[in-house]
């Protein structure tokens, strides 16, 4: 229970401070996934409902913490400690729901397009692409994928494999497949190659997936602002750049924590700190990465005389400013509004395939092990 809890409230810690984090770190002209122009970017309802989302998210954060401690301390049950940042993060996205709301029936009201120069403009390669009044999709000249950061991915998972061949012999006959929130295991498995090498599969699975999703962010296009072209054009392609390699970097420390997971069942070993040793690189990765993307993730002053031009009005596109669905967008990834990353563009018949593709992976994944372990 006490390593739950200490998990649990480090991702509570975690996922607060970034949600009070991201009014402030992405675009200005974007405040709570609203597409407004950039004169209207301190507007005092923007202002006023920055203020109050980040009041909302606090408050919402105190009482989930309070009442997950208090219910699991009653109950005794680890597992609702977990749950709790599952609620936390389901009340920010209501934060963030209220806020857009609001500054949509402002925009509208005070009709703050009204009289802006509209434009897109398009990265048209190293030296950035200018803008256009209609928008013509050019083809930037795109940096090579950055292979090397995939090899300590495919380091972890190729030693994982030599380290379980080389102790596969002096493994003990019933293997601990599954470890309870207090560190103690509550699956057994009779040992054999589908038991011992299971989370082995889970790894070249989950390896290849994100080494997937790392290619498809690669290619996603960029959304450049038309009133400072060359300078955001330059942006993305680092900010792009950056994400993938830190993807990649998490993919490594996802491999790691199954390494050691690996690694405790191969040798019996039983200690309620166990988990600590299987979280904490995961938990390291998505730090490390959240840091790169936030710090990153807003187009820097460069100097670049505004062009006078602001971005579409496009908000029809995004439904609540979070999911995009545009099908005259040939993307099959764009940045999000919100938040860090990419989404999809669910007006792309691609972006149903790749869901449908991933899910199928993962599914094929689980029943490869499963059944490797009853052949067991």
């Amino acid at each position: 229970m006490t390593v739950a809890i200490i998990l649990t409230s480090a991702l509570l810690a975690m996922v607060t401070v970034l949600a009070l984090a991201l009014p402030a770190i992405n675009s200005a002209t974007v405040p709570f996934g609203v597409r407004v122009p950039s004169r209207y970017a301190a507007d005092p309802v923007v202002v006023g409902q920055t203020r109050t989302y980040r009041k909302r998210v606090l408050a919402s954060a105190v009482v989930v913490a309070a009442a997950t401690a208090a219910v699991s301390a009653a109950s005794g049950e680890a597992l609702l400690l977990p749950l709790s940042v599952l609620v936390l993060v389901g009340t920010w996205y209501a934060c963030f729901v209220l806020a857009n709301h609001a500054i949509r029936a402002a925009k509208a009201a005070g009709g703050w397009f009204e009289g802006v120069r509209q434009a897109t403009a398009a990265d048209a390669g190293r030296g950035g692409g200018p803008p256009s009044e209609a928008g013509p999709e050019a083809q930037p000249e795109r940096a090579p994928f950055p292979w090397p950061w995939l090899f300590p991915a495919l380091a972890i998972t190729a030693a994982t494999l030599l380290i379980g061949v080389l102790r596969y012999p002096s493994m003990p006959g019933l293997l601990a497949v599954h470890y309870g929130a207090d560190g103690m295991p509550d699956r057994l498995a009779a040992k054999s190659v589908g038991s011992a090498f299971s989370l082995v599969f889970v790894q070249c699975g989950l390896t290849a997936l994100l080494a997937v999703v790392a290619a498809a962010v690669h290619r996603s296009r960029p959304d450049i602002d038309p009133a400072y072209p060359v300078s955001s054009a330059r942006w993305h392609r680092r900010y792009t750049a950056q994400s993938v390699k830190a993807l990649l970097g998490l993919v490594a420390t996802i491999d790691l924590g199954m390494l050691f997971s690996s690694l405790l069942m191969w040798t019996g070993t039983v200690s309620t700190w166990a988990p600590l040793a299987v979280v904490l690189p995961v938990l390291a990765g998505v730090t490390v990465a959240a840091i790169v993307l936030a710090r990153n993730n807003r187009v820097p002053d460069d100097g670049e005389p505004d062009t006078g031009l602001t971005h579409v009005d496009d908000d029809r596109f995004w439904r609540g400013g979070l999911v995009y669905v545009n099908r005259d967008d040939p993307a099959l990834m764009v940045p999000r509004r919100f938040g860090l990353g990419w989404t999809l563009n669910f007006g792309n018949p691609g972006a149903a395939m790749f869901l449908v593709g991933v899910l199928a992976f993962i599914g094929l994944v689980i029943s490869i092990v499963a059944a490797l372990r009853l052949d067991g």
